[in-house]
């Protein structure tokens, strides 16, 4: 199956109109730098960049069912396949891999093996506690969401604060499989 989500990845990311990645890395980081100016502390700016990624994510999910040509998901385990091996090619330009899984299958590590919103950043020691992508993190629950699977997505790991990697954690809260395959 991975084979396959790689292939629909690959060809998903041919059919998204693209920007200019410097644009888009400078576009957000000043969104960042703004929410900064507003709140006062960086678990502030962090939630709200999870909800603005919600608010992206819940509108992105019908582009990416339409676009994508996923077939319905089978099961948690599908689902962070496509997440991995299509969304993340089809909207970031990237590769990355579904690692960690649970023994149940209910939580698994995404690695992201490059992060565009991260190219020509460096976070000054007093935002050591913010994490700079987490709108991606929104966007994950956000589209998971829509499709009635609700999900807990943390950053755990951020080149940004000195990894190696960037690593997401998306935990299974709850799913409604009938409706949620409905529209998978």
């Amino acid at each position: 199956m991975s084979k396959l989500y790689t292939k629909l990845g690959e060809s998903a990311w041919t059919k998204v109109d693209k920007i200019n990645s410097e644009i888009f890395t400078l576009t957000y980081g000043e969104v960042v730098n703004s929410l900064i100016q507003d709140y006062e502390t960086s678990e502030e700016v962090n939630a709200q960049l999870d909800e603005m990624g919600y608010s992206i994510g819940i509108r992105m999910i019908d582009e990416f069912l339409a676009i994508s040509e996923v077939e319905q998901c089978k099961s948690f385990r599908d689902t962070g396949e496509i997440l991995a091996k299509v969304a993340c090619k089809m909207y970031l330009g990237v590769d990355a891999v579904c690692k960690y899984w649970t023994e149940d299958d209910s939580a698994f590590t995404l690695e992201l093996k490059t992060n565009p919103f991260v190219d020509f950043v460096e976070l000054p020691q007093k935002y050591k506690d913010l994490w700079y992508c987490n709108i991606i993190c929104g966007i994950i629950r956000g589209s998971l969401d829509t499709l009635q699977i609700s999900v807990d997505v943390k950053y755990q790991k951020c080149v940004l604060r000195g990894h190696n990697t960037n690593e997401i954690r998306v935990t299974l809260k709850s799913s409604n499989k009938e409706n949620s395959s409905k529209k998978n």
